[in-house]
C-alpha cells in the first residue's frame, strides 16, 4: 500500500496541472488521501465548471462521473477509476419506467414537476429535463423542493422515498400531502390510474425508491445509541427512514454532517455524537476530532460501490492518463441537453435562494 500510495504522489507531480482527483465524503481514507477536491455531491458539482484540468478523475460512483461529464468543459475527459461502481439507489428508477409514469400524469391533466435525486442516471435526469424538472443533492433538497411545489402543480420526487418524506415534513407536509406511487408494469398501477385516486390531488408523489444502506438504520440502533453514551446527540442522513429522523437531534446531508461534528468538537468537548450515514465518513470524523469530541456510528453503514474505488485503480488510471492508453467516460451525446438542464437549473435554483 505504501507503495502505491507513493507511486500516485509521484505520478500526479509529473502530470501536475493536467489532472484533478475528486473524490466523495464516502471514499476511504486511502483514496481520499490523494483527492485534490472533496466534498459531498452538491460540492462537487459546483466545483467542476471550474476546473481547468484535462482530465478529471473522479472518485465515486457511476452517476457522479456521468454528472462531471455533463459539467465539464468542451474536451476536458472525466475518468472513472472503478467504471463498474454503481448506485443500487439509482438503478430504481429506470428512466422509461419514469417517462411512462409522468406521461399518464400529464395525460391525464397531472403537469407535475418532476424533482430527481442527483443519484440517478443520466438517462433518468435527461427524462426529468424533457418534463421540466430539475435534480437536487440532499444538501439543497429543501430549496429545490419548495421551488418545484411553488410552481402549483405537484410534485414527483424521485427515487429516494426517505428523502422525499423528510423533505415534505420539514416544508409542513403531512401524512395527506403524499403519495407513494405503487407502479405497474407500465406505469402507474391500474388502482392509480382511477380519476378518483387520491394521488391526482396529493401535492407530493413519492417514487419507491431508497438507498439501502441508509435505509438499514433503524430506530432500535438509536436507543442503543443513548443507552450506552447518556447525553449523545444523534445525527443523521436524510435518506434514512423517516421513524429514524424523528427521533435524531439533527439531520442534514454529509456536509452537515462534517459541519456538526466540528462544531461541537470547538463548542463542546467531550460530547459524543452518534452519526447515521456512510462509516467511512464517519470514522475519519471520529479520528479528524479525537481527543476533543468522540464520534461514533449509528450502525454499519459501508456502501459497497464506492468501495470499489482503491488506490490500485487509481493508479492505473493515472498510469493510463500518463501514456495516453486511458478510456474516459463517454455518454450518449443525445441525452446531454436535457440532462445538463436538469443540474444547470438545479444550480440556478439554489443561486438565487
Amino acid at each position: 500500500m505504501h507503495d502505491t500510495a507513493a507511486a500516485i504522489t509521484a505520478l500526479k507531480s509529473r502530470l501536475g496541472s493536467r489532472v484533478c482527483i475528486m473524490g466523495h465524503h464516502y471514499q476511504n481514507d486511502a483514496v481520499v488521501r490523494h483527492c485534490d477536491i472533496t466534498g459531498d455531491s452538491l460540492e462537487l458539482a459546483r466545483r467542476v465548471p471550474d476546473i481547468t484540468a484535462d482530465h478529471i478523475v473522479f472518485c465515486g460512483v457511476y452517476f457522479m462521473g456521468e454528472s462531471a461529464v455533463l459539467l465539464a468543459k468542451a474536451g476536458q475527459q472525466v475518468h472513472l477509476p472503478a467504471p463498474d461502481a454503481d448506485c443500487a439507489m439509482s438503478l430504481m428508477s429506470p428512466a422509461e419506467s419514469a417517462r411512462a409514469v409522468l406521461r399518464q400524469l400529464h395525460d391525464g391533466g397531472r403537469r407535475v414537476i418532476p424533482v430527481a435525486y442527483v443519484n440517478t442516471t443520466l438517462a433518468l435526469k435527461a427524462v426529468v429535463g424533457e418534463f421540466g424538472g430539475t435534480v437536487c443533492t440532499s444538501a439543497n433538497a429543501r430549496t429545490v423542493m419548495r421551488w418545484a411545489l411553488d410552481q402549483g402543480q405537484g410534485v414527483l420526487f424521485l427515487p429516494d422515498r426517505h428523502l422525499g418524506r423528510n423533505v415534505g415534513k420539514q416544508l409542513g407536509l403531512g401524512p395527506d400531502d403524499w403519495h407513494l406511487l405503487e407502479l405497474g408494469a407500465d406505469g402507474l398501477s391500474p388502482a392509480e390510474r382511477d380519476p378518483a385516486h387520491r394521488l391526482w390531488k396529493t401535492p407530493l408523489l413519492l417514487w419507491p425508491g431508497c438507498c439501502p444502506i441508509h435505509d438499514h438504520l433503524t430506530v432500535e440502533q438509536i436507543a442503543a445509541a443513548r443507552a450506552a453514551h447518556p447525553g449523545c446527540l444523534v445525527m443523521a442522513h436524510p435518506e434514512c427512514r423517516p421513524e429514524v429522523i424523528d427521533l435524531c437531534d439533527g439531520a442534514g446531508s454529509t456536509s452537515f454532517l462534517i459541519n456538526e461534528a466540528a462544531r461541537l468538537a470547538a463548542e463542546k468537548p467531550g460530547s459524543t455524537l452518534i452519526v447515521g450515514t456512510e462509516t467511512n465518513l464517519v470514522d475519519r470524523l471520529g479520528e479528524r476530532h479525537a481527543g476533543s469530541c468522540t464520534v461514533l456510528p449509528l450502525g454499519p453503514a459501508i456502501c459497497p460501490d464506492m468501495g470499489k474505488v482503491t488506490e490500485k485503480n487509481l493508479l492505473a488510471t493515472l498510469q493510463a492518463i500518463e501514456t495516453g492508453t486511458a478510456e474516459p467516460l463517454e455518454v450518449d451525446q443525445a441525452l446531454c441537453p436535457p440532462a445538463r438542464q436538469t443540474l444547470t437549473r438545479m444550480l440556478e435554483i439554489c443561486a438565487a435562494s
